[in-house]
């Protein structure tokens, strides 16, 4: 597919996000980095690439461009002008969401976590910023942290919505992503970060996995709300609610019309799987432009997926690694209210 990049959205620490148009008119988001860089994005296009569902960010392909005298490597994606969350936020007044859009964005988030967790994949950083809305819809975006549920890789994801397991370097399972659920609902009624008062990231850290507390509930929702919220910040990830067991809770079904708990979590077959990325030369490439190279993008079997080193428990250890993820930039909405992922 030939396209022609837009305007900029936002920079992250490495990729840039910008808007594009295909010749048939189609205007999408897509976000690029120099190809001796873009290990991450490779990741977040092979997950993304195996998923089709309503609540999550739809993938639109990949290729390779030459800008200048850069090799770019480009990831397609659904353009979403309504922002992310925090921008649906901040455009009140009173700087919070209300109860039943708390509860319609929720029971969307957990679909889509039902979705990808069905694949065996965790997201590891849900949060208000890596998730999208347009008009009443929101979908998960931003797999750059996503792992194999069965991989053991260091610790990866924003302090502030980390799980009490992960930031003790124990494990960062589906559980995780619910225990982030919870912060978000929080963020999504308060406006504010989950810990109050608390800015510094290693000491999140500590506080998270060593406490023994969790953030507080917001004292202005319902009691089904609040209920909701405390299965979510179970500390023992064993003891906490999933996914599907929370699309059944009452703050989620109350105010659930159309009667599809747990229906429509998917819609067609993966379009791809995650394994091994396998890049050929590019010495070759004779392109110029945004002329496209797309067979860089194809996939292997399952069984060449790449083991991946032992993580370790010690925070000394991958604390770096953690402090290398908060410190990237926020993708928001500029001036035209366009959006495409938090990297």
């Amino acid at each position: 597919m030939r396209w022609t990049r837009g305007h900029v959205l936002g920079h992250g620490s490495s990729a840039t996000v910008s808007t594009a148009m295909s010749t048939t008119g189609d205007v999408f988001a897509v976000k690029s980095v120099v190809v001796s860089q873009s290990e991450t994005l490779q990741r977040e296009q092979q997950f993304l690439s195996m998923l089709n569902s309503p609540f999550v960010v739809a993938y639109k392909g990949c290729d390779i461009t030459k800008e200048k005298k850069n090799f770019m490597y480009n990831l397609l994606m659904q353009y979403m002008p309504g922002g992310t969350v925090i921008d649906a936020i901040n455009r009140r007044d009173c700087t919070r969401l209300n109860e039943l859009e708390i509860s319609n964005y929720t029971r969307q988030i957990l679909q889509g976590l039902v979705y990808i967790h069905s694949y065996g994949i965790v997201h590891c950083d849900i949060k208000g910023a890596n998730l999208l809305v347009d008009e009443d819809s929101v979908r998960i975006a931003d797999f750059g942290c996503a792992k194999w549920v069965s991989e053991r890789v260091p610790v990866r994801g924003t302090p502030m919505f980390m799980a009490p397991e992960v930031a003790r370097g124990d494990e960062q399972g589906f559980a995780a992503d619910v225990w982030a659920l919870g912060c978000v609902v929080i963020e999504m009624a308060t406006g504010c970060s989950p810990w109050l008062n608390v800015h510094d990231p290693v000491s999140v850290l500590y506080k998270i996995a060593y406490s023994g507390e969790s953030p507080e509930i917001p004292s202005v929702l319902s009691n089904q709300a609040r209920d909701f919220i405390s299965k979510c910040l179970v500390h023992d990830p064993k003891q906490r609610w999933g996914a599907m067991e929370l699309l059944k809770h009452p703050f989620i079904t109350q105010f659930d019309c159309g009667g599809n708990i747990g229906q429509d979590l998917w819609t067609e077959s993966p379009t791809g799987i995650l394994d091994q990325y396998a890049w050929s030369s590019i010495g070759e490439l004779q392109s110029a432009g945004t002329d496209s190279i797309e067979p860089m993008c194809s996939s292997f079997s399952l069984r060449q997926r790449i083991e991946q080193l032992e993580g370790n428990s010690d925070m000394a250890n991958w604390r770096w690694e953690m402090e290398e993820e908060i410190n990237w930039m926020t993708i928001r909405s500029n001036g035209s209210g366009g959006v495409v992922a938090d990297d």
